[in-house]
């Protein structure tokens, strides 16, 4: 009789643990409909910033990639769960995103500043 009654504890459990989850899965539904759509507006504010004239192409560029920079973001933090990562996952972004930074700055010295015989004349 105990195992019977273990069995349907058993049983009780999974079927708490199942509701459970699909509980917080209906409480992110509405969290993953909501920034799809801060999404889709931040897609048309990308279009129609587009048709502005910043001064100079690298504002256009550089505003064009701080609303990019915004919405990648959101996709990490929200659907790649990334907000509630353990901090070693954290560790591994910020060490990669460090060395982006710097290899971008890298490109950017040479083109202030090239090395002697890395230019091509154009003929």
């Amino acid at each position: 009789m105990s195992d019977s009654k273990e069995h349907s504890h058993d049983t009780h459990a999974a079927v708490t643990t199942d509701a459970a989850s699909h509980d917080a899965h209906n409480m992110h539904f509405g969290l993953y409909w909501g920034i799809g759509g801060v999404l889709i507006a931040l897609t048309g504010v990308t279009v129609w910033l587009s048709y502005f004239d910043f001064g100079s192409r690298e504002r256009n560029i550089v505003i064009a990639m701080l609303v990019a920079t915004f919405k990648v973001s959101l996709v990490g933090a929200i659907f790649m769960h990334l907000k509630g990562e353990k901090p070693t996952i954290w560790r591994f972004l910020y060490f990669t995103a460090f060395f982006v930074t710097g290899l971008f700055l890298l490109t950017a010295l040479h083109w202030v500043d090239p090395i002697f015989g890395t230019q091509h004349n154009l003929h």
